[in-house]
């Protein structure tokens, strides 16, 4: 991946040398056309595509800040019902995820969405302990987290 980007950005600047214009503009034409050729030419490159990776990325960012949104809404009717019935709760999340990395990316996913904080990750990496602030069905609320984080996690990681 990051040869693939390299080569890119020396297109960029080869594209912006021989057309003798330096602004901005000709350096991003270069660039895309970069991403054409590169595109053109992925079966010579023995990696895949950089920009696959990248819009899994992105779409991981899209993921999480829906959670966000989704995740303060139901905080906020938590918060402001007349009788609120709290279930907090620990749950333990087995995880498929190996890398510290990818533990890491989904503890903090999990801190940062209101209502879920990430207590503590097994000794053998295997499980995160998680607590929720408001818990229906501990199933439903793992099937939901692999469902969303773990899953993209693994597709931009791997």
């Amino acid at each position: 991946m990051a040869f693939q980007i390299v080569v890119n950005l020396i297109i960029a600047v080869m594209w912006m040398l021989l057309s003798e214009t330096y602004t901005v503009s000709s350096f991003i034409s270069g660039y895309l056309l970069g991403i054409l050729l590169l595109l053109l030419l992925n079966r010579f490159i023995p990696d895949t595509f950089y920009m696959k990776r990248a819009f899994k990325i992105a779409g991981l960012i899209i993921l999480f800040i829906k959670e966000l949104i989704l995740s303060n809404i139901d905080i906020v009717k938590l918060a402001y019902a007349r009788k609120p019935v709290f279930e907090p709760g620990i749950f333990a999340l087995p995880t498929e995820l190996t890398s510290n990395w990818e533990i890491t990316l989904l503890a903090n996913l999990i801190s940062l969405t209101p209502g879920t904080l990430s207590v503590a990750v097994s000794r053998d990496n295997t499980h995160l302990y998680i607590h929720a602030m408001h818990i229906d069905d501990i199933d439903d609320e793992i099937k939901s987290i692999k469902n969303t984080f773990e899953k993209a996690i693994m597709e931009v990681t791997r």
